[in-house]
């Protein structure tokens, strides 16, 4: 799966500052995506210190701890020896690197590396602050460790993905250096001037007890969506060009007052600013005696506003969790040592899961739209599948069967992940989120909606381009003049498939969005 390659926004080249008070989403995007510099803060150091010299008193008590002169999950009864408890933290980290499968994605890796730093930063799971400062040591030399596609159930957090990560600070496990090529971890390290650390009671549990994998990718998914929601409407808005649709549907008066979900009056205020002064939609604005547009093209904003409005609720939870401390056991202000089930990735789950839901449809509206330009029977005089030469060539036929496959793989995507659970831990851990799951097909469903919108992109300008001497809006044109400036214009068939990651790129990369908004102005 590739990352939205967005333009890196100039803030982001700033360092990114841990407290005790969480983070936010843009400094994870940082983070992950543009390596922006992680620093700790004075307070944070100060109260890592403090709690840390709690938990070292209570073990050198005779009482046992869970966490902390105990095993672990359904071990929790077995007291362990002093002289037994450094091999306890390796045994415990080790043990749990157990994924397997491809690795993830770098910008994943990094994202679960800093929201880990985040809830150690908070001073309420017992770190010690030089194990705390090699974790973010490693992360600002841009050494990665391999984290694998399977592994983690999303219960006692994302153990498998954050133990990969914790096996790196000990000098083991495997890893990439900042030019993404594997190397000895002890080689990475050295040459980057961290010595390993010597995990001491608490800290393999604190490093590996999170809900920061499916965190992270939360957070980068709705960077994402952000955009290709938008990207969604302005493809909906050229289509309606294509296809000699009304620009009537989506004026102000019939969303605001009448239906007035955020999502939906933004969705269509955009359409409409993308169709503002087309010569295209003018020219059959009296006289045409179709009586409505297809739901695809009239109903777009009500689609792609709902989706925005999943986004929103999504948003919601995933600031909650950012501002968490995610740990079992946790230290609470009073010093209490305290089990809890925070580590339960519930939450998150059930909104990658419902975020699936809306890439799915947004994804089938485009690709409706795009068959229905190239079907001469629905297409109001456009050209079979818009070929030149329709029999000689078939034109944009197959661009829509891979439209076709990628929507149907979103439905299967959609399907939710947090609705199933199998027990684990001898049946200690006996329900469990599939939180990190949902996460991995919401990653995929955001590369299939990209690539659908491309595919919209290249059929809605080619039609455009064959209704000349029509013009389209100044946005539309503009779009135009960039699409043809990369592929070229109408014509005999050709190699489509560079032409569609070529599309693919122009909206990653954010220039799709940064053409429309210099004639319309921001639309995000």
């Amino acid at each position: 799966m590739t990352a939205t390659t967005t333009a890196r926004p100039a803030d982001q080249a700033a360092p990114v500052t841990l407290s005790t008070a969480g983070t936010t989403a843009a400094d994870v995007v940082a983070v992950a995506r543009f390596d922006a510099h992680v620093k700790l803060s004075p307070e944070a150091r100060a109260r890592v210190r403090t709690v840390r010299a709690h938990i070292d008193a209570l073990a050198a008590s005779t009482t046992p701890v869970y966490g902390i002169s105990t095993g672990f999950g359904a071990l929790a009864n077995t007291p362990i020896p002093p002289h037994k408890r450094t091999r306890l933290q390796k045994s415990l980290v080790r043990s749990h690197a157990a994924g397997t499968g491809p690795a993830v994605e770098r910008e994943v890796v990094r994202a679960l590396m800093f929201l880990r730093a985040k809830t150690l930063a908070s001073g309420r799971t017992g770190i010690r602050l030089e194990t705390l400062q090699t974790l973010i040591d490693v992360l600002n030399a841009g050494i990665t460790p391999v984290v694998h596609e399977f592994g983690s159930l999303g219960c006692s957090g994302d153990l498998a993905p954050l133990a990969h990560c914790a096996l790196v600070l000990m000098g083991e496990g495997r890893a990439t250096g900042p030019d993404g090529v594997e190397r000895p971890v002890a080689e990475l390290l050295a040459e980057a001037g961290i010595a390993p650390v010597t995990l001491e009671e608490k800290e393999g549990l604190a490093l590996i007890n999170g809900t920061d994998g499916m965190l992270g990718q939360l957070v980068l998914a709705l960077a994402d969506l952000t955009d290709l929601f938008t990207v969604a409407d302005i493809t909906a808005a050229l289509s309606v060009e294509g296809l000699l649709g009304t620009d009537r549907v989506f004026v102000p008066e019939l969303h605001e007052p009448l239906r007035p979900h955020p999502g939906q009056v933004r969705s269509a205020a955009t359409m409409l600013a993308v169709l503002a002064d087309s010569a295209i939609v003018a020219s059959h604005r009296y006289g045409d005696d179709r009586v409505q547009d297809a739901y695809s093209l009239r109903c777009a904003p009500q689609v792609a506003g709902a989706a925005r409005d999943t986004a929103t609720h999504a948003a919601q939870v995933a600031e909650r969790e950012l501002a968490a401390a995610i740990d079992n056991p946790v230290v609470l202000d009073d010093g209490t040592i305290s089990s809890n089930g925070n580590f339960h990735g519930a939450p998150v789950a059930y909104v990658l899961d419902f975020l699936a839901i809306p890439v799915a449809d947004v994804a089938s509206m485009a690709e409706r739209r795009t068959d229905r330009m190239l079907d001469p029977a629905r297409s109001h005089g456009l050209p079979p599948f818009l070929a030149e030469d329709p029999g000689t060539d078939s034109g944009l036929m197959i661009a829509q069967y891979t439209q076709a496959g990628l929507v149907s793989d979103l439905k299967r995507l959609a399907v939710p992940a947090s609705v199933d659970s199998i027990p684990s831990s001898a049946m200690q851990e006996d329900h469990v989120s599939m939180g990190w799951h949902a996460a991995r097909k919401l990653r995929q469903g955001v590369v299939n909606l990209r690539r659908v919108l491309a595919i919209e992109l290249l059929a809605a300008t080619r039609a455009i381009a064959l209704r000349a001497p029509l013009q389209p809006g100044p946005a539309g044109a503009a779009v135009l003049a960039d699409v043809t400036a990369r592929i070229g214009g109408p014509g005999p068939d050709r190699f489509l498939a560079p032409d569609i990651a070529d599309l693919e790129e122009y909206v990653a990369s954010g220039a799709l969005l940064r053409t429309v908004e210099a004639v319309v102005g921001p639309l995000r």
